[in-house]
């Protein structure tokens, strides 16, 4: 089982070029969403909001919006993680529904939300709720790796043409991460990273 997953991670890349003839199913499209949505988050708040864009007009929207990176034309889907915003509000409906799951003590609930105001008062929520979604993103890409299906995190692009894309409200949401998926086109090149003891100090 070890092994298993680390193959995956050797089998996971950037991928560039997709092959648009083949298409992902439906049930393993599902397995990659559901990796995300059982991804952990701070506070159990669950930051995302995932858009699975899957028209050919739309990608190309997203691709203008992603300095025309051409993964984007070729993938099956884009997954566009969003970002809640407005949402995090300490005392807004959706704090309070996911807090009452954590606890049926008044006295805990009353101590997580003062708490959680106190952290909400001291951070860019903005920059939080993103790097949270980043969690989901990255446990996404790792489960298609172990089925198969390639993937390319995009970071870089315009959030502005992004919402417009989508009909998003920035009040309510930023975006966290663009996902395309799909099946590579070309042969993985060779991985390069740091050995271990590189990366890696004991203490």
């Amino acid at each position: 089982m070890k092994e298993d997953f680390l193959k995956a991670l050797e089998f996971r890349h950037a991928c560039k070029i997709f092959d648009s003839a083949k298409r992902i199913s439906d049930d393993d499209l599902r397995f990659i969403l559901e990796a995300g949505r059982l991804s952990p988050s701070s506070f159990g708040l669950e930051h995302w909001h995932f858009i699975v864009v899957q028209t050919q007009g739309l990608k190309e929207k997203l691709k203008e919006a992603c300095f025309n990176q051409v993964q984007l034309s070729t993938c099956s889907y884009a997954i566009v993680i969003a970002a809640k915003v407005d949402a995090l509000r300490p005392g807004c409906e959706y704090v309070e529904a996911r807090f009452a799951k954590l606890s049926d003590s008044p006295e805990m609930l009353n101590f997580i939300r003062s708490f959680y105001a106190d952290y909400y008062a001291g951070i860019d929520v903005r920059q939080w709720s993103v790097t949270q979604c980043h969690i989901a993103a990255t446990n996404m890409m790792s489960a298609a790796a172990f089925i198969g299906i390639d993937s390319c995190p995009i970071g870089g692009f315009s959030t502005p043409k992004v919402m417009d894309a989508l009909g998003l409200d920035r009040e309510q949401y930023d975006i966290g991460l663009i996902v395309p998926i799909g099946y590579r086109l070309n042969p993985q090149p060779s991985k390069n990273r740091l050995a271990f003891d590189k990366v890696v100090e004991y203490r």
